[in-house]
């Protein structure tokens, strides 16, 4: 069943003529999909660098990792525009339609999609826009995976931490160990351990609070101004009770340095 026929069923006045498809993309900051499991693509998707929204009704889709896949936000009504005080960029009005509200994030649509516009007039693709999935419940932050399966983005662990999720800091904060920040953006690493009361989840808490954590070569990159944590990933080399030695811990620690080359190429400053 393709997506407007299925809407219409609830809003039989939307029309693919009076709708623009959004298909969300990475702003260079933010990855919509984050932004929309933290609860606020609807605000997010609101800043506009340009006029994108000159229609009655726009769509929101995320794309997902499986190919050609995309996520339904909702439909929104474009109650109006201004000008950002900054002079750069509008703020449109948009509000969610209650009507269609339970399909947002529920819904995943098909659609083969090469162009590099990601606003489109709705009439040219309403007929490809195909219902792939309805999933039972509205897409969210999954429970803990396991400690090697664990490869989260920084909005993800900001996630983790604000919403306290309890399979995930059950499991993190349980276990010492050594972990992973990988820079997305020129693919340093850093190796770094956590020991003592609160595991991983303490240490990791303090990364969704500051990005840096207190590491000197961290905050030294975070510190330029074309560098964001959002670009970083955490991720579990090796995990270990939390009554271990904190000499063996940081011996483990020394040993995935020198493996991983992060003293010589990466982060660690020693």
């Amino acid at each position: 069943m393709d997506l407007f026929s299925f809407l219409k069923v609830s809003m039989p006045e939307l029309t693919a003529e009076d709708t623009k498809i959004h298909f969300a993309a990475h702003n260079g900051t933010e990855n919509p999909l984050d932004v929309f499991l933290a609860g606020e693509f609807d605000l997010w998707q609101q800043y506009q660098t340009r006029r994108n929204f000159n229609r009655p009704y726009v769509i929101g889709l995320i794309p997902l990792a499986a190919e050609d896949r995309y996520l339904f936000t909702g439909v929104y009504h474009v109650k109006g525009m201004r000008e950002q005080e900054e002079g750069v960029g509008y703020f449109y009005d948009l509000e969610p339609e209650d009507r269609v509200l339970e399909y947002a994030g529920r819904l995943v649509i098909d659609i083969v999609f090469r162009d590099r516009a990601r606003y489109r007039y709705a009439e040219s693709l309403s007929d490809r826009l195909k219902i792939a999935e309805f999933k039972e419940e509205k897409l969210s932050l999954s429970d803990f995976p396991g400690y090697h399966n664990v490869d989260i983005s920084k909005n993800e662990l900001d996630m983790i931490i604000r919403q306290n999720i309890p399979t995930w800091r059950g499991a993190l904060e349980s276990v010492a160990g050594i972990y992973l920040i990988s820079d997305t953006q020129n693919g340093q690493l850093y190796v770094g351990s956590a020991t003592g009361l609160g595991g991983i989840y303490s240490r990791w808490a303090t990364y969704a609070a500051t990005g840096h954590g207190g590491n000197v070569l961290l905050k030294a990159l975070l510190d330029k101004e074309e560098t964001s944590a959002s670009a970083f990933r955490y991720s579990i080399l090796e995990i270990a009770d939390t009554h271990a030695s904190h000499d063996d811990i940081l011996k483990r620690e020394s040993h995935w340095k020198r493996i991983l080359l992060s003293r010589s190429h990466g982060l660690n400053a020693n």
